[in-house]
């Protein structure tokens, strides 16, 4: 099978652009500019050939949503690269993302789909943002409305990410609707032998300190009486990340009036990109409390991003962005066997093995208990497992191949 794919890849870097980066290089990457004979074999298992329209119209995350005259210019010279590897290969399908609940990401929607749509005989969207249909309903006029539907309605393939997600590919009537979910390369293939053994550990050196004994110095990581919690995610407010920074402290000085001898420190990496909420954020972190329970570690990547869910005890993400639909994060964090405190929000619960560690959005004192309570189980792999269960790259591909071959 022939596909265009139209859409970008890193950077700037967020879940979606990942998530297409690893789809192209699992189908044996772009082969626009290649003759089909010269096309190696193995790079083509799946039986997809991708040509790839990299339609970056941001250089970075501070960018996104804005509309400007510069973008519409490279969004039609996109159009026109996607109509010519429609001819110059033979690819009848194109491979779209619609856009999340934003005006100027639904223009660019009307935009692709009018020069395109006529050229190409089967279209498939791919939904990664969530909360489009309530969108549609509630914040467009009818005019705007009843246009978005003759664009997008009835594509051939729509591919969802989970059941929640589903409301947002039937409101434009698909032809057909499958189901598949994310999937990550395993980030960390020596967990049973590295990971799980200190996670084991510090679990079992928390038990004896609060059971008052004598607990054994552990040779690598932090302290055992604290508690490391990592945030790993862009640093905004509907993310979660304020949400975080209060629950914490609200459980730590609950730790506190039960004189209990282990703390919560949490640990911070992500980047802002609203000048008002990263003035705020420094603003807490000079009170005393969080001085001593707060650190930001700024962007974090590569060996720093894999350092640190390495050494975290739980991950934290009370998101409640109004497009979150399947974080790639929480599914890292599963990947590190990490126990999860989350919301109740979007699909982000299908992404968990069981209701343990949700809270309700914007609810910092449900953050604190849901910490507390936590910090004195033992997963083992539970977390792990499930991430090897359900959200391997593999296993992504494969459902993903299917999705695609099913409407030849």
């Amino acid at each position: 099978m022939k596909l265009v794919v139209f859409a970008h890849v890193p950077p700037p870097h967020h879940g979606q652009s990942y998530m297409v980066h690893l789809m192209l290089n699992g189908f044996g990457g772009d082969q626009r500019g290649k003759h089909p004979q010269s096309i190696p074999e193995a790079s083509n298992s799946y039986d997809i050939t991708c040509y790839h329209v990299n339609a970056r119209l941001s250089r970075d995350l501070e960018q996104i949503g804005e509309l400007r005259p510069k973008k519409i210019l490279l969004l039609f010279g996109y159009c026109l690269k996607a109509i010519w590897c429609r001819f110059r290969y033979g690819a009848k399908a194109l491979y779209y993302i619609p856009a999340p609940g934003k005006r100027s990401a639904l223009f660019r929607d009307w935009m692709v789909m009018m020069l395109c749509r006529p050229f190409f005989p089967k279209i498939i969207l791919h939904w990664h943002a969530a909360g489009l249909s309530k969108w549609l309903e509630t914040a467009l006029q009818i005019r705007a409305r009843s246009f978005t539907y003759k664009c997008l309605k009835q594509a051939d393939l729509s591919i969802i990410l989970s059941r929640h997600n589903r409301a947002d590919a039937e409101k434009l009537l698909p032809q057909r609707i499958e189901l598949v979910p994310n999937g990550i390369p395993d980030p960390c293939p020596d967990f049973e032998m590295a990971i799980l053994p200190y996670r084991l550990a510090r679990q079992e050196a928390r038990r004896r300190i609060r059971a008052g004994e004598n607990a054994s110095p552990l040779t690598t990581g932090s302290a055992s009486n604290v508690f490391q919690v990592l945030y790993l995610a862009h640093c905004t407010r509907d993310k979660g990340v304020f949400d975080a920074i209060a629950g914490v402290l609200k459980a730590n000085e609950k730790l506190a009036r039960e004189n209990s001898p282990i703390t919560i420190k949490l640990n911070i990496a992500g980047g802002f990109f609203n000048q008002n909420e990263e003035s705020e954020f420094f603003e807490i972190l000079k009170q005393p409390g969080a001085a001593k329970n707060i650190h930001y570690m700024g962007f974090v990547s590569g060996e720093q991003k894999d350092a640190a869910l390495r050494a975290a005890d739980l991950f934290c993400f009370p998101t409640y962005y109004r497009n979150e639909n399947q974080p790639v994060n929480l599914i890292e964090a599963l990947a590190y066997g990490l126990p999860v405190i989350t919301t109740r929000w979007r699909s982000v619960p299908e992404t968990l093995p069981d209701d343990t560690g949700i809270v309700s959005p914007r609810n910092p004192d449900q953050i604190a208990d849901a910490l507390v309570h936590l910090m004195a189980q033992s997963y083992g792999d539970a977390f792990r497992q499930h991430f090897l269960n359900n959200f391997k790259i593999e296993r992504h591909l494969e459902k993903l191949a299917a999705a695609f071959h099913s409407i030849e």
